[in-house]
């Protein structure tokens, strides 16, 4: 079976470490086109690849199977919807939009074109970690706690100069990693509390609608000795903590795209993942920012 063409929307960092390296190295997928703002660095990081720098979007969308998205979320959302409506499946980033809005309109589009989606949380694309949130999902898991306690202050730190995150904050970039792992145990949120503590800090407190409940503390400004990552759940047994081990976010991008190319292969929308998923998380996330208030 021939590999599935993919186009690369953006051309920063994680576009080129992450995804032009995951699907270059894809047995199932080929990349043959990048576009981005910049013209200069879709030129430089398409020949790096072998693939095609397109001046214009429309032009790679007629070439391609399906686009992976590195942009930053509020431009995404658009972009997606255009890819959408013109046939492509979508491999995206979380979240998927800041606007709920917007998400909405992205679900719209994929549904009324009926193409696959996946929305990349780095960690739903760990075997390792998927199989041992199953595990907590099948023993009855009655709460969590979640630690996504980072800093954009470390030293070389790829994403120190990103305009989206330094506006929106931990909320809205670690914030997903946490509600994709949270949602898929516990369920949907009914009703959500929470504070704002230093710089970007926020402490959540969620109540999902199964009755169990879960506290979430996000970061992206801590002190660099304070950082710390964890995940919880308890149930009747006790609380069980996330298998450690180091993530190779590469070797999760490709997990993802094998997954998007399994979905379209078969005819089928419906990833655990996908963009329907990815809608709900910002929904949640737009629940929270209510509740913080204005910073």
């Amino acid at each position: 079976m021939e590999p599935t063409r993919f186009g690369l929307v953006g051309t920063g960092y994680w576009a080129g470490e992450v995804h032009a390296a995951g699907l270059a190295g894809h047995p199932d997928a080929e990349l043959v086109g990048v576009w981005g703002r910049d013209p200069a660095k879709a030129t430089e990081l398409a020949a790096g690849h072998g693939a095609t720098p397109y001046a214009d979007l429309d032009e790679m969308l007629e070439a391609v199977d399906a686009v992976a998205f590195s942009v930053p979320p509020a431009v995404q959302a658009d972009l997606a919807a255009r890819a959408a409506g013109a046939g492509k499946h979508l491999l995206l980033e979380k979240p998927i939009a800041t606007d709920l809005a917007a998400a909405d309109r992205l679900l719209a589009a994929v549904e009324e074109a009926g193409v696959s989606s996946v929305v990349f949380f780095t960690e739903r694309f760990v075997p390792e970690r998927e199989a041992w949130l199953q595990e907590r999902l099948d023993g009855g898991a009655l709460g969590a706690r979640a630690e996504w306690l980072s800093s954009l202050r470390t030293p070389d730190n790829p994403f120190a100069a990103s305009v989206w995150r330094q506006r929106e904050g931990a909320l809205w970039d670690v914030g997903p990693h946490a509600l994709a792992a949270l949602l898929s145990v516990l369920g949907p949120v009914v009703e959500v509390a929470g504070a704002r503590g230093y710089d970007d800090l926020v402490s959540v407190v969620l109540t999902h609608e199964s009755g169990a409940t879960s506290t979430v503390q996000l970061s992206l400004t801590m002190p660099p000795e304070a950082m710390r990552f964890g995940l919880e759940f308890y149930d009747e047994q006790g609380w069980h903590a996330r298998p450690e081990g180091s993530l190779d976010v590469v070797v999760a991008q490709q997990q993802a795209v094998s997954e998007l190319v399994g979905q379209l292969r078969e005819g089928r929308a419906d990833h655990r993942c996908g963009v329907k998923f990815g809608r709900d998380v910002v929904e949640v996330l737009h629940r929270i920012e209510a509740a913080l208030g204005a910073r």
